[in-house]
């Protein structure tokens, strides 16, 4: 693969450990701030949100810039973002400085996924996507627990300081080694873009795709306390095994990706099933030790392909300058399916019991497996004076 993907995996893991590497500090943050655990928590969730509703906007006004140009745009903010986290002297200071690049955190999406496929070609593409996605996986594997460590090592503000180094390594290695992508198609405009807003399939595959998340974290989102109360595992058990369960996901991903090359919809129809299977199997064996260790061994290896299986069902077919449009739409959607799961999920504990949470994912992931047959035949028309290719295609 081009060194070019690899540099985007980095910028990658240096965003994403950004976004979720203040999740391990919330208690010291409470303490030096003296606020509620909630309200640290906007932290995370305040980011999230924002990223949910920026994304197709600042890719759209982002559409004409060159690829480069935008990637190393978005790292530098975060690196500035950071070092301000750094030496917030209050809570305010702290919030305004998280929001500021979650903005253009979209943007770094898209472009990056489109110019890896792009590079590999459509053959590789899906390798391509995995390698990138692959930097999410390392970064919740190794970037939060990382930050985590060094502020108990010295601050929660030294945490910050990390965090600005990852991404300051990740533009240096942009800037320097990737070549520049100009943007060539005429039709990077916002209104060519949204020309695929009218494919009620693509709608089909953005609402599976939601669903595939909530599926995901409707329990994964509740890992810790399942392991607590059903499995009743230690503090340092469960952290060991979280581990575990991202270390697989690594290797779940890579070979997700290698699967997702060779046919998108089987691939995609399997994990579902087979993640479904894990979850009954944990319902059924979760409060047996033994048994449940290797069941979360291979609920990591095929959970964290689920990113990889729910981008790729959604812009396979998806062509030119709409592709860049497509992408920003996922951490959108993703966002709100992760959102969506962990409240169902929430609802389901609160009134059955942690134990029960596995049939809101189970029934969840269901959903998503019968949309992936609902088959939607496009309108190919038109505009009567325009020379532009309508791109609504779907390759199956």
């Amino acid at each position: 693969m081009n060194k070019s993907i690899y540099i985007m995996a980095l910028g990658a893991f240096g965003i994403i450990t950004t976004e979720f590497g203040v999740i391990g500090i919330l208690p010291a943050l409470v303490k030096e701030f003296h606020i509620s655990v909630d309200t640290a928590g906007w932290l995370l969730s305040g980011f999230a949100l924002t990223v949910a509703l920026a994304g197709p906007f600042t890719n759209m006004l982002t559409a004409k810039m060159n690829r480069k140009i935008i990637m190393c745009l978005v790292l530098a903010i975060f690196v500035i973002s950071n070092l301000l986290s750094a030496i917030a002297p209050n809570f305010t200071v702290l919030m305004i400085a998280r929001i500021i690049p979650a903005f253009l955190h979209p943007v770094f999406w898209a472009v990056a996924m489109t110019a890896a496929s792009k590079q590999a070609g459509p053959k590789d593409a899906p390798k391509a996507i995995a390698i990138v996605m692959g930097g999410l996986s390392i970064a919740t594997v190794l970037g939060v627990p990382l930050t985590t460590y060094v502020a108990d090592l010295f601050s929660w503000r030294a945490s910050f300081v990390l965090s600005a180094l990852i991404n300051l390594f990740a533009f240096a290695a942009l800037a320097i080694f990737v070549p520049s992508m100009p943007v060539t198609e005429k039709q990077a405009n916002p209104k060519s873009q949204l020309q695929i807003l009218s494919s009620v399939q693509l709608w089909i595959r953005l609402l599976t795709s939601t669903m595939i998340l909530a599926g995901m974290f409707a329990t994964y989102g509740y890992l810790a306390e399942y392991l607590d109360k059903v499995s009743k595992m230690s503090g340092v058990q469960i952290s060991i095994m979280l581990l575990i369960f991202g270390g697989t996901g690594i290797l779940g991903n890579w070979l997700t990706g290698i699967a997702l090359s060779k046919n998108i919809q089987l691939t995609s129809r399997v994990f579902l099933i087979a993640l479904a299977i894990m979850h009954l199997l944990a319902y059924q064996l979760g409060g047996f030790f033994i048994p449940m260790v290797t069941i979360l061994s291979v609920w990591g290896f095929i959970h964290t392909g689920g990113f990889l299986v729910a981008n790729l069902q959604v812009i396979n077919g998806v062509r030119g300058p709409k592709l860049d449009f497509v992408n920003s739409l996922l951490p959108s959607f993703f966002n709100a399916g992760i959102t969506l799961g962990t409240l169902l999920g929430g609802f389901v504990i609160a009134h059955y019991g942690v134990h029960e949470v596995i049939w809101m994912t189970v029934f969840l992931l269901l959903i998503s497996f019968s949309l992936s047959f609902v088959k939607i035949k496009e309108s190919r028309k038109k505009p009567a004076k325009s020379t532009e290719p309508v791109e609504l295609d779907f390759v199956q």
